[in-house]
C-alpha cells in the first residue's frame, strides 16, 4: 500500500475535521426534534432528517476541498467521485442512530479514509460530549488536540470490553450473544455501546481495552481503526490475520490482550437456542 504523503493527510484532516464539526451541528440542533423516524429495509436500521442533514453537510465541506479523483462511500447516499479511485471516503454522518432517536447520548459522526483498502485517517466526532477524535498513519491520534494512547491492561481478568449486535441477530445463529456471554465472564465486564465508531475511539483513548463486532459497514469502522492503531492498538479479524475492511468483522484491541482474546474468540460455539417469533 502507497500510504499519501503526510502534508496530504494533514490537509485531509483539517478537512474531514471541518466536515465532521459541520455534521455535528447539523445533529445537536436536531437532538430531541426528530419530526420522522424511518426504517432503511431492515428491522432497527433506522434514518432521520438529522442523518440526512448531516451526511449533506459533510458532503458540502468535502467537496469543496478534495480533488475529484477521490472515492465516496457514505451510508445514506452510497457510492460517489471517482469509482476507480485508490483514495476512498468511508462516511457515517450518524452512528448510533438508534441511540440517538432516544436521546440516549451515544453516537458519533465518522469520517474514514482508505487506500487501497487500508484505513489511514480518521475524525469521529461526539457532538453530545463535545468529544473530537482525530488520527492520521505517521500523525498520531489525539482526542479533543491532545495525544492519546491505548491502556497498558495486560490481562484479560483485568479488562472492560465492548461490543455490539448486527441487525440480522434475531435470523442467525452467528449473532454474538455466545462470545458476550462468555467474555463477561472471563473479563471485569462488557458492555454494548450501540456506536461502533465511538467503541473504537474509546480503545484507541485508553477509557476501553477491547471491541469486537460483526455485520459492520466499512463507514462504521474507517476512521476508528485508523485512530486505534496510531495509539498504539491492534486491528485484526478475529483469528488475528490481516483485517478486510469489507468483511465486517473485527477484532480492536490494546495490543495487550489482544492473542488471547483472538483465542477465546475460536473456541466460542454459538448458540443454538430456536429463535424466538418476535410481535410485530
Amino acid at each position: 500500500m502507497a500510504i499519501p504523503l503526510q502534508s496530504d493527510l494533514q490537509r485531509w484532516l483539517d478537512s474531514a475535521t471541518e466536515a465532521a464539526l459541520a455534521a455535528g451541528a447539523v445533529l445537536q440542533h436536531h437532538w430531541g426534534n426528530l419530526t420522522s423516524i424511518d426504517e432503511k429495509g431492515r428491522s432497527g436500521d433506522l434514518v432521520t432528517e438529522a442523518d440526512r442533514g448531516a451526511e449533506a453537510a459533510v458532503m458540502a465541506v468535502l467537496q469543496r476541498h478534495l480533488p475529484n479523483e477521490h472515492g465516496i462511500l457514505a451510508e445514506e447516499s452510497g457510492a460517489g467521485g471517482n469509482p476507480n479511485a485508490t483514495l476512498l471516503w468511508a462516511i457515517d454522518p450518524l452512528d448510533g442512530t438508534t441511540n440517538y432517536t432516544h436521546q440516549y447520548p451515544f453516537c458519533a459522526v465518522s469520517i474514514g479514509l482508505l487506500a487501497e483498502g487500508e484505513p489511514v485517517l480518521g475524525v469521529i466526532y461526539d457532538p453530545i460530549h463535545h468529544d473530537l477524535f482525530r488520527a492520521a498513519t505517521g500523525l498520531g491520534a489525539t482526542l479533543n488536540r491532545r495525544p492519546i494512547h491505548v491502556s497498558a491492561t495486560k490481562q484479560l481478568a483485568q479488562s472492560l470490553l465492548v461490543t455490539g449486535f448486527a441487525y440480522d441477530r434475531r435470523e442467525t445463529p452467528d449473532n454474538n450473544y455466545a462470545e458476550f456471554c462468555h467474555l463477561t465472564h472471563l473479563t471485569q465486564g462488557v458492555r454494548r455501546g450501540g456506536s461502533a465508531a465511538i467503541d473504537l475511539a474509546y480503545v484507541a483513548c485508553g477509557r476501553l481495552d477491547g471491541y469486537w463486532e460483526r455485520g459492520l459497514s466499512p463507514w462504521d469502522i474507517a476512521a476508528g481503526i485508523a485512530l486505534v492503531r496510531e495509539a498504539g492498538g491492534q486491528v485484526t479479524a478475529y483469528d488475528g490475520s490481516t483485517l478486510e475492511v469489507m468483511s465486517g468483522r473485527l477484532l480492536a484491541t490494546n495490543g495487550h490482550i489482544h492473542s488471547v482474546m483472538s483465542h477465546t474468540l475460536g473456541q466460542i460455539k454459538p448458540l443454538t437456542l430456536p429463535l424466538l417469533d418476535l410481535p410485530t
